[in-house]
This record gives structure tokens, C-alpha cells and sequence, in this order.
């Protein structure tokens, strides 16, 4: 553990006991005694339109130098209510404690011990004529400014850090910053919830996370109140039986919630991208932004990756000058901030990569910005290169060495860098989609989608007849795709709609050392690694605003992005691709008719055969970015 340049005896020995009670406390899995240290204070936080923004301020007791201010907001509840210290941390970990700041933890407005009314991604107001026109962003600044004047002993200095929905709120913060905003560290923020975060990905509806966060997160609340809502209540463990039983999602509102999550009828309302969706997304607001940022994401993401990597591109593009950095490591959503980091799944990565970044990349960060402390050695791209588990830092991302390769579908399930040579225009593989069976997006069971089937085994799925399963000879030199992924699809459908799943696998020999055996006995070989996936509703192939039906049997052209990966196939191992076109309940069942899916019913919902087509003329393929 780093311990801070100290000024006095004095000093030196209260760093040292804390560090040790910290040491002893995390030892023993008791809470921390960090009121010996620390004051704690609860504030009813105003901001410019009158309401009051709950808020716990701790503050260190030697009173022998002036602290920076690390601020965090959130909708989940910060707890801890009354002047009883009981976090078992201040700050993103236990480091920080020891070396000694000034914690902000608030309430955002709506949620919990906070006035007013939560507004799920409240839009920013890029213009604020009166004290009414208020946004995550004025809260922030707001709090900042209020913290400021009536917290005695900082340095002027204020870092803001959050994982997910903080993340969110972090992002916000940076926009029309306060002047005092000296380093941000957004992880895992969305930015756009139609086009590729939280409740949508191209279009297609992410109905299980959806329904589970909203029932959980944005219903109608009576009051300021400390307490958590009721969870929902599924009654089964069996998630895919009870989205299926469900029926359409129109009945989820007259079965379920009954007007008690208005969010969601809401989104029942705006089934396409429009002013709704767009207002919401914060990528247009990303300008001038002039602190130091550190942008964190997981390759395995399961909610969050295009929001972070988009604001990551955003930032560069528009401000050229900024200090920002990039971090992406092998973890799940928010995987860098709770255990080691060594594995996810059934793929260990040989090294406690969470750890790692928790001790040589965020506390130097925010040392360095908020006490000038040290130097700061991190590159503009720090990623973690799965497939070879080693870290890797970058200039440029995507990495700059790299060429262009696509990667075709062939006949007979093979999958070759060689474009198909069939002369037959009709040259294609077909599938029967049948939405009351749909194909399951993971092999377990459960009513929450969880974490581990963005990297999970997919021989569940390879044996169904409605997945189409592509796969090379045996490598034989690493291939590593660094960048963004980008399918490019040539299909026909004997529906109106379609759903279009496509996924990159990597397939393990024998006695991979990475592989976690899942039970006693049970073999590694052929193991297929998930590596990266993404469904895009056909539909909206021209056009997110307007939707277009397919022509029934007609060739069209689909093309999307599968997200960015960092990603080794290792000499001995095989690449595949599988495609399919439902992924229940993660996504939405797509009726496969060219309806508002939004309203549809029981009897829109059609079986359909699907053809994806490899020929010369339309070559189905991944577009890659190989490095050198």
C-alpha cells in the first residue's frame, strides 16, 4: 500500500495505525474503525431550483493538511443512513482512506433520501435560462460548489469517480464542469440506451435486464425514503419459462406493473430512435472538456462496453488536447472494482488484473491529478489482450499496426480469410426461426441474465438446428483482432422481420491451461470460448428512424458492429462464427413480422426461414482489424 509523503511525526503515525486497522479489518472481515479517523456529516444538499440532494460528507480528523474531495453520486442508494460510520470503504477502494481525502457520497435527485423526482438518463439541457433548468450536470456542479464553501480544509481540488449508473452520473459531471473538477474517471458508463447500452442494442430490445431494472430502479416512489422498493417477484427460478409465458411484451404492463413503472411505458411508446432516445444520449455534450479523464471498461462486459468505448472516441474527437485515458481489462460489468480479477467464468487469466489496475493505474490517477503527487506513467491505451492474458499499452486506439481482414462464411461450415468462390448467386445456409422456441443466450438458469455468458461455453447453442455454426482448420500462427468488429451480412427471410445474431467464438484444444473444468472429469477440448456478440433488428438496416419490412425471399444487406475486442486465437486453436437469429430472454422475441413489437400480440408472432448467403457475389463475412 502507497502511503502519502508525510509532514510531520505526527502524521506519520496516523497514516500508519489506519493502514494497519484497514490491514486487520479486511483480515478479519469486520467492518472498518474508520470513525477514529474520519468525521462523517449529513447534509440536505440544495441546488439552484430549490431542492435538496442528500448527502454524506466524510472528512479526515488530523486537521495538519488540506485534503482534495473525491465525489460520488448515485440512484442505488449510498446506505449507511445516520451519523454511525459503517462503510466498510471510503472512496473506489481501500487505498484511499489511508492516504487521506475528503469523501462525497449524494443521492441523486429523486432516489432515496434526495428530493424531487428521478428521471431515468435524465437528458442534459445544453441551455439553462432559469434556476428550474436543472440537469445531472447543474447537480453536480451544484454540490461541487456548495461542498466548497461549507466543507473547511480542502485543497480546491475535487476528483469524481462511479461504475455504471455513477458512471453515468460521472459523465454528466464532466460536462460544463465546475472549474474545480481536476480529474473524472467514468467506468462503465452508458451513453446511448437505444443504439448499444442498457435496454437496447441496434434496436432490438434487451427485455430481461430491462424488466429487472426498471421494476427494480424506477418505480413510482411516495417520498424521500432510506428504503430499498420490493424486488420482483418471478415466482420461479426459471427466467426463460417466465419471459416466454409472458407472451408479448404489451402484456407486461397488464400482467405485471401496472402502471406502477411509467419508465417502461415510456419505452412502449418509442420503439424506434427518436427525439425520445436521442435527447438522451451524451455524446453530442462532450465538448470541452479539459480535466484529466480515465475511461474504464470490460471486454466482457454484459450492460455496459459501447457506452465507455464511445465515449472514449467522442472525447478524442473532440477534444484532441484532453488528458484522457483509456483502460480495458477482461472483466464483467464493474469486475476491476471486487475481486482479483484472475478469472471470470471458466477462463482464467493467469494474473489478478483487477488488483493490478486498482493499485498501479487508478490511485496513481488520482493522486497524481487532485495532490500532484508522483508521476504519472500510464499510456493513452492501457488494454488487456485476451487469449494471451498480458497487458499492453498503446499511443493510438485501435492500435495503429494493423490490416484489414475479412473473414468469410463458406459452404460446408467452413470459415476462411479467403473470399468464397461459389458462382452461384443463390449459394447460402438456411434456418427455421421459430419465436416459441427461441435459442437460449445462456445454458443456465435463472431470472437475472447475470454476468459469465458473455464469455460462457457455447456448445449449448452449436447443436441446434436454427444456429448456423462456421469454423476454420486448425490455426496455425496467432491470429489477434484488435479493434472493431464489424458483420457484414448478405440474408433473406421468408418474414417481414428478423433479428440477426452473429457471434465470435474462439475454440480451445484439449488441456487449455486457461480452462476452468467446470465438474469433475469434464474435458476442455473444443471448449467454445465466447469472445465477442451483438444482435441488430433487421428492420432498421437503413434507417434507426425509420423502419423498413424485409421483401419475403429477397437478398439484403446487413451491416453492424460488434464492438471493439483485444482478442488472441492462439496458434492451435480454431476460430468460429455462429449465427442465429433469437437470443432469449436477453433480447426480445421478434415476431418476424413488420409490426410496432412494442404492441404486438400473440398472433403476429410467425415462424420464418431465414438464408444467409456466401456466394462470390454476396460474401457474408466479419470485417477484422488483424494485428501485425
Amino acid at each position: 500500500m502507497k502511503i502519502m509523503k508525510l509532514h510531520s511525526h505526527r502524521n506519520h503515525l496516523w497514516i500508519l495505525a489506519l493502514i494497519l486497522i484497514l490491514s486487520i479489518s479486511a483480515s478479519n472481515g469486520k467492518d472498518y474503525a474508520l470513525k477514529d479517523y474520519y468525521t462523517k456529516s449529513e447534509y440536505m444538499v440544495p441546488m439552484r431550483d430549490g431542492i435538496k440532494l442528500y448527502t454524506q460528507v466524510y472528512v479526515p480528523k488530523d486537521k495538519n493538511q488540506k485534503y482534495p474531495i473525491m465525489l460520488f453520486r448515485t440512484p442505488y442508494s449510498i446506505g449507511d443512513y445516520g451519523q454511525e460510520i459503517n462503510r466498510r470503504t471510503l472512496g473506489p477502494n481501500q487505498l484511499y482512506a489511508p492516504e487521506g481525502f475528503i469523501f462525497v457520497y449524494q443521492d441523486v435527485r429523486g432516489k432515496f433520501k434526495s428530493e424531487g423526482e428521478f428521471v431515468v438518463m435524465r437528458p442534459h439541457k445544453a441551455v439553462k435560462d432559469e434556476p428550474k433548468d436543472t440537469d445531472e450536470s447543474s447537480d453536480t456542479y451544484d454540490t461541487i460548489e456548495w461542498i466548497l464553501k461549507n466543507v473547511p480544509n480542502h485543497n480546491g481540488r475535487v476528483g469524481q469517480w462511479g461504475i455504471s449508473y455513477p458512471g453515468f452520473q460521472t459523465v454528466m459531471g464532466m460536462i460544463d464542469a465546475h472549474p474545480a473538477l481536476k480529474a473524472s474517471s467514468p467506468q462503465a458508463s452508458p451513453s446511448d440506451m437505444w443504439i448499444g447500452d442498457d435496454f437496447h442494442h441496434n434496436g432490438a430490445f434487451r427485455l430481461m435486464y430491462t424488466f429487472g431494472w426498471l421494476s427494480g430502479n424506477a418505480a413510482v416512489r411516495s417520498g424521500p425514503s432510506a428504503k430499498r422498493g420490493a424486488r420482483f417477484d418471478y415466482g420461479t427460478d426459471n427466467g426463460y419459462k417466465f419471459f416466454l409465458e409472458m407472451g408479448p411484451v404489451s402484456n407486461v404492463d397488464k400482467k405485471y406493473f401496472h402502471k406502477r413503472v411509467p419508465t417502461w411505458n415510456e419505452y412502449m411508446e418509442h420503439s424506434n430512435y427518436d427525439d425520445y432516445w436521442k435527447q438522451q444520449d451524451v455524446l453530442p455534450h462532450l465538448n470541452n472538456i479539459q480535466h484529466a479523464i480515465l475511461n474504464v471498461a470490460g471486454w466482457f462486459d454484459a450492460e455496459d462496453f459501447y457506452g465507455p468505448m464511445s465515449i472514449y472516441y467522442t472525447i478524442e474527437k473532440k477534444n484532441p488536447e484532453n488528458l484522457s485515458i483509456l483502460v480495458v481489462g477482461p472483466w464483467r460489468h464493474g469486475g476491476w472494482a471486487r475481486g482479483k480479477g484472475d478469472s471470470l467464468g471458466n477462463i482464467r487469466f493467469l494474473s489478478d488484473t483487477s488488483v493490478y489496475y486498482q493499485n498501479q493505474v487508478e490511485f496513481p490517477f488520482f493522486l497524481y491529478y487532485l495532490k500532484e503527487k508522483d508521476r504519472l506513467e500510464l499510456p493513452e491505451a492501457l488494454v488487456f489482450e485476451t487469449g494471451t492474458n498480458q497487458w499492453k499499452s498503446y499511443s493510438y486506439w485501435p492500435p495503429q499496426k494493423t490490416d484489414e481482414k475479412n473473414l468469410y462464411l463458406q459452404a460446408n461450415g467452413e470459415l476462411s480469410f479467403a473470399k468464397p468462390q461459389e458462382n452461384s448467386e443463390q449459394a447460402h445456409d438456411m434456418f427455421i426461426s421459430d419465436p416459441d422456441n427461441p435459442v437460449p443466450y445462456s445454458a443456465k438458469i435463472g431470472t437475472h441474465q447475470g454476468h459469465t455468458w458473455m464469455i460462457e461455453d457455447q456448445r449449448f447453442a452449436a447443436g441446434r438446428s436454427d444456429v448456423l455454426v462456421y469454423q476454420t482448420d486448425v490455426l496455425t500462427e496467432n491470429v489477434t483482432v484488435a479493434g472493431p468488429i464489424i458483420a457484414d451480412l448478405f440474408v433473406s427471410t421468408t418474414g417481414t422481420d428478423a433479428d440477426w445474431i452473429v457471434k465470435l467464438i474462439d475454440v480451445f484444444p484439449e488441456g487449455s491451461p486457461e480452462i476452468i473444468q467446470r465438474e469433475q472429469g469434464e474435458k476442455s477440448g473444443n471448449f467454445q470460448m465466447l469472445v465477442g456478440a451483438d444482435v441488430f433488428r433487421g428492420k432498421y438496416r437503413n434507417s434507426f428512424e425509420k423502419p423498413e419490412p424485409f421483401l419475403p425471399e429477397e437478398i439484403a444487406r446487413i451491416t453492424y458492429d460488434l464492438r471493439d475486442k483485444y482478442h488472441c486465437f492462439r496458434k492451435g486453436h480454431k476460430i468460429m462464427v455462429h449465427v442465429q437469429s433469437t437470443w432469449f430472454p436477453l433480447i426480445d422475441r421478434n415476431p418476424q413480422k413488420f409490426v410496432d413489437i412494442y404492441h404486438a400480440v400473440e398472433s403476429d408472432f410467425h415462424k420464418a426461414t431465414h438464408k444467409v448467403y456466401r456466394s462470390a457475389k454476396h460474401p457474408s463475412h466479419l470485417k477484422l482489424r488483424i494485428l501485425r
